[in-house]
């Protein structure tokens, strides 16, 4: 028999389909509920809203992605291969769940609601930061980069080439999901390294 926890990860399960394949605004509560195989009443019982609904599966997912992304930067490595394991932890989500990435990039990373309400953003900018100053500190970063700056330019670059993916605009099969993994650690983290003087 089902526990509770596991109806309440099937609902989320159900709903990252159906507001990736229909969006989020064309959905209802009952195309939910419908995917899930529950009734209804159900969904609401556990969230109350579909607002509630995608703020949990945002919550819930970011918050897997944050602690690989702490799970990196507390592996004792350089900050260079830190930031080249964010990169890939980060990118490779789009083959390990598509339509969650999907669902990131098209409703919660573009809906100002949601942000405002979150930290978890930040929390990610915070840790990407950490690294980058740390990594200044032992000489393997350039120090002439502001961390804070530096943490943005790498998150932004990761989130465009998932949007590149979602949108269709880059090649989005093994290979190109690759050879993009590639091209983030090169340029992005390639050019925080510090050059021997």
């Amino acid at each position: 028999m089902a526990t509770a926890e596991d109806k309440r990860r099937l609902i989320l399960a159900a709903a990252v389909r159906v507001f990736a394949a229909q969006g989020f605004e064309a959905s209802r509560v009952g195309d939910v509920a419908r995917e899930a195989g529950v009734a209804y009443g159900l969904v609401y019982h556990y969230f109350g809203s579909k607002d509630a609904v995608l703020e949990a599966v945002f919550r819930e997912q970011w918050g897997r992605l944050l602690a690989a992304v702490a799970l990196a930067e507390e592996t004792g490595e350089t900050a260079p291969e830190q930031l080249e394991l964010v990169v890939k932890i980060v990118l490779r989500a789009w083959r390990d769940d598509p339509d969650l990435v999907r669902l990131l990039v098209r409703e919660i990373t573009r809906s100002q609601h949601i942000q405002d309400e979150l930290d978890e953003i930040g929390q990610a900018f915070a840790s990407l930061e950490r690294i980058v100053r740390r990594g200044q500190e032992a000489g393997t970063l350039r120090p002439d980069v502001d961390p804070r700056v530096a943490a943005f330019m790498l998150y932004g670059a990761m989130e465009e080439v998932l949007t590149g993916w979602v949108l269709g605009q880059l090649r989005d099969d093994a290979d190109g999901v690759a050879a993009a993994e590639r091209e983030v650690i090169a340029t992005m983290v390639g050019g925080l390294r510090r050059r021997p003087d």
